[in-house]
C-alpha cells in the first residue's frame, strides 16, 4: 500500500514549507531514512528523510514549490504496486510563492489510500456539513475508523465557541505598496521582494515592540585589563599541526561569558515570561546575534557559565559560519534566556536593540572607545565600552536589570574572575 510523503513541520512557526529540492526523481527507488528533499523555511534549509522503502511517484510539488503542513507532497510505492491514476506523476514545478499543493486539491480522498478500496477520511454527510458551516474538512481532527471525520466531528467543531484572535502582525507585501511608490519618481528605485526571513524578522520584532513593555539601562565599562587579558591568553593558545594557534579570543567571547556568569549572578534576571508565569532558568544560554544575507540569526551558546573562554570561542565561530550558510539546526537557534547584540566591530558606541521573545533581556554592546578619564586627580588614556541593557518590564524589575548590569561590568573591568 502507497505511502504518503508529508511535508514535517521543522518549524514552530511554520504554516507552510517550500520544497528547495528533490533528491530523488518519480521511478526512482528510495530507501527508508534517506535524504529525500529539501525544506526551505525561514531560516534554514532541512532535509527530510523519505519515510518508507520503496519507489517514488506521484510528486505533488516540484522544486521551488510550496505546500501546507501536514499536506501530501509525493508517494512511495512498494515494488510492484500499481501506481494510482489519482495523483498526476511528476507533477510540474510549482511557482514560488503560490498556493500550497494541498489546498487546490481535496488530497485526503483523492490520494493512493481512497483508490485502493480504503474508507476515504471522512463520510459523504461530514463533508456536506462542513461545506454549509464553512470549515475547511482538513481543519477538523477526525475520530472515525483511521482518523477519518464523521458528522459529529464537525458538529462538535461547529458548536465550539470561537478562539479569541490572535494579534496579527501586520502584512508585508512582496513589493513596495503602490501609495509609496507613488511620491517617488518612477524609474528611481528597484523593487526588492521581501523573503521569508525578512517577513518573519519584520512579523517577530514589530510584535516585540508592540507587546512587548521594553526599559533600558546603560553602563560604561572599561576594557584596559580585559585587552590585556586577551592578549596573554591568546599568545598562550596552544598551537595545531600547522603552527596556528588552536583558538583566538575575541572581545566579544568575554562579553559572552560575562553575560552568563551574570545571570548566574543575578538568577531573577535569568528568566523568561510566560504569559501566566515566570521561567526562572537554571543555565545561562545566551543567544548571539549574527548578520547574515538578508538578515539575521541568533543561535545560543548553552551552559556558558560552564564553558571556557577558548570553548566558547570555538563554538561561536561554528555557529556562525553555519548561521551564514543558513545550515543550523532548529535547536541551535531556538531558546535561549537572554541575547547579545555586538555592533562594536562596526564603530557603533552605543544602541539599543529589540528584545527578541521568549527572551527576557538583550544586550547592546557598542565599540570600545579611548578616552582620557580622571585618575587620582589626572587625566590617563583608557577603553572604555557603552553596553545597553533593554528589559521586558513583565519580567524583569529595574533594580534586577542593574543588578545584572553591574555584575556584568565587574567582570568585564576583572577579567581574571571569568577564570577563576
Amino acid at each position: 500500500m502507497a505511502v504518503e510523503v508529508i511535508l514535517p513541520r521543522v518549524d514552530m512557526d511554520m504554516a507552510t514549507g517550500k520544497i528547495s529540492k528533490w533528491h530523488a526523481k518519480d521511478g526512482d527507488k528510495v530507501a527508508k531514512g534517506a535524504a529525500l528533499f529539501e525544506i526551505e523555511t525561514d531560516k534554514a534549509a532541512m532535509e527530510i528523510d523519505a519515510p518508507a522503502d520503496g519507489i517514488l511517484r506521484n510528486i505533488l510539488v516540484g522544486e521551488g514549490g510550496t505546500a501546507a503542513v501536514g499536506s501530501a507532497v509525493a508517494f512511495i510505492y512498494a515494488d510492484g504496486e500499481a501506481v494510482s491514476a489519482a495523483a498526476p506523476v511528476a507533477a510540474a514545478p510549482v511557482k514560488q510563492d503560490a498556493p500550497a499543493a494541498a489546498s487546490s486539491a481535496p488530497a485526503p480522498v483523492a490520494g493512493p489510500k481512497a483508490m485502493n478500496g480504503e474508507a476515504p477520511r471522512a463520510t459523504p454527510l461530514a463533508r456536506r456539513l462542513a461545506k454549509q458551516a464553512g470549515v475547511p474538512i482538513t481543519a477538523i481532527a477526525g475520530s472515525g475508523p483511521r482518523g477519518r471525520v464523521v458528522a459529529a466531528d464537525v458538529r462538535k467543531m461547529a458548536e465550539a465557541p470561537a478562539p479569541a484572535p490572535a494579534p496579527k502582525a501586520p502584512a508585508i507585501a512582496p513589493q513596495a505598496d503602490q501609495s509609496v511608490q507613488s511620491i517617488y519618481q518612477p524609474g528611481s528605485f528597484d523593487i526588492l521582494p521581501v523573503d521569508g526571513m525578512r517577513r518573519t524578522i519584520a512579523a517577530r520584532l514589530t510584535e516585540s515592540k508592540q507587546t512587548v513593555p521594553h526599559f533600558y539601562l546603560s553602563v560604561t565599562a572599561r576594557l584596559d585589563r580585559l585587552k590585556a587579558a586577551r592578549e596573554q591568553l591568546n599568545a598562550s593558545a596552544p598551537k595545531g599541526a600547522d603552527g596556528k594557534p588552536l583558538w583566538k579570543l575575541s572581545i566579544n567571547d568575554f562579553v559572552i561569558k560575562a553575560m552568563g556568569l551574570a545571570l548566574q549572578k543575578v538568577p531573577a534576571a535569568n528568566v523568561t515570561w510566560a504569559g501566566d508565569s515566570i521561567l526562572q532558568h537554571k543555565s545561562s544560554d545566551v543567544g548571539v546575534a549574527v548578520a547574515v544575507e538578508g538578515g539575521l540569526f541568533t543561535p545560543v551558546v548553552r551552559n556558558v557559565e560552564t564553558k571556557t573562554l577558548a570553548a566558547i570561542s570555538t563554538e561561536m565561530k561554528d555557529l556562525a559560519a553555519r548561521a551564514r550558510s543558513r545550515t543550523l539546526a532548529r535547536n541551535e537557534y531556538q531558546g535561549g534566556t537572554a541575547a547579545i547584540s555586538n555592533l562594536g566591530m562596526y564603530g557603533i558606541e552605543q544602541f539599543t536593540a529589540i528584545i527578541n521573545p521568549p527572551h527576557a533581556t538583550i544586550l547592546a554592546v557598542g565599540a570600545g572607545v579611548e578616552r582620557f578619564v580622571p585618575v587620582k586627580g589626572q587625566p590617563a588614556l583608557a577603553t572604555e565600552m557603552t553596553c545597553t541593557l533593554s528589559c521586558d518590564h513583565r519580567a524583569v524589575d529595574g533594580a534586577v536589570g542593574a543588578e545584572l548590569l553591574q555584575a556584568f561590568r565587574s567582570l568585564i573591568e576583572e577579567p581574571l574572575l571569568m577564570l577563576a
